[in-house]
């Protein structure tokens, strides 16, 4: 197999970590193609002792760290949750940057990673944390919570604190989740979906969708009720009892590509 067969399959994804690097298809695909260049005028210097993955992005890599291109308005202005992902990315220093893209994008591993930006493994895991805590900087907001078991309320609403979010209030019944979300607006909604007086979390919510939007995290012991494939099923979903992590996680992922929050005051 030639070497172009062997580093063509990564390609898409390689442009797609280029995008997210520079913060520009355009920008992004210069850099991949002068990686390229660079392999096909000098393909005995690409490495062979390591995977073509990751000797394809090693090129990048290098060329990435070596060369300034001019920068270039290409005069279509992207919107929605991309740009915002975009924007939110721009703000983590490089390293940081390409050491949580390599890894919680690409797939990389530590060690992998380490060699692409020519780090030490631990040096890696600390770029990986302060991008993460960055990100959560970025990223605060106000949160309802309705769920009517209060010990699992009181859970929740300590990990949002922790977080650093607000927490607009605690609803038990679908009633009363409308009603706070009519009074407070929250940037965030985590339910419950069998609340106190038998009526739906998934029927508040609705309610709530119908007046605003907002992104909405759906925590139960019912997944099932969720994932019946016949009707669009929640893009956010946790199943009880959940792990810390996971809540914290999927705020996270809920809030990152939300243009509604907003970076904390420094």
């Amino acid at each position: 197999m030639s070497l172009g067969q062997q580093i063509a399959p990564h390609l898409p994804f390689l442009r797609r970590y280029a995008r997210a690097l520079t913060g520009s298809q355009a920008e992004g695909d210069r850099y991949v193609r002068a990686a390229l260049e660079a392999i096909v005028e000098a393909p005995e210097e690409f490495p062979t002792d390591i995977a073509p993955r990751l000797g394809l992005y090693r090129t990048f890599q290098a060329i990435w760290q070596t060369t300034q291109f001019e920068e270039h308005d290409s005069g279509v202005s992207d919107g929605g949750s991309e740009a915002i992902a975009r924007a939110r990315l721009a703000r983590l220093a490089p390293l940081s940057r390409q050491a949580l893209l390599l890894t919680a994008m690409e797939g990389f591993t530590i060690e992998d990673a380490a060699y692409l930006i020519q780090k030490e493994p631990d040096e890696v895991s600390d770029l990986v944390s302060e991008a993460i805590g960055e990100i959560e900087s970025q990223t605060r907001t106000r949160v309802l919570i309705i769920e009517d078991e209060p010990l699992i309320a009181m859970d929740i609403e300590t990990i949002v604190r922790d977080m650093g979010h607000d927490v607009t209030g605690v609803a038990v019944t679908r009633d009363e989740a409308v009603a706070l979300a009519m009074e407070d607006r929250p940037g965030l909604v985590l339910a419950d979906i069998q609340l106190a007086d038998d009526s739906s979390g998934i029927d508040a919510v609705k309610d709530i969708l119908a007046e605003f939007e907002v992104p909405v995290i759906f925590i139960t012991a019912f997944p099932e009720r969720l994932l019946t494939g016949e009707r669009p099923e929640p893009t956010f979903l946790i199943t009880k009892p959940f792990q810390r992590e996971t809540v914290k996680t999927t705020i996270s992922q809920a809030l990152f590509f939300d243009q509604a929050t907003v970076p904390a005051a420094n």
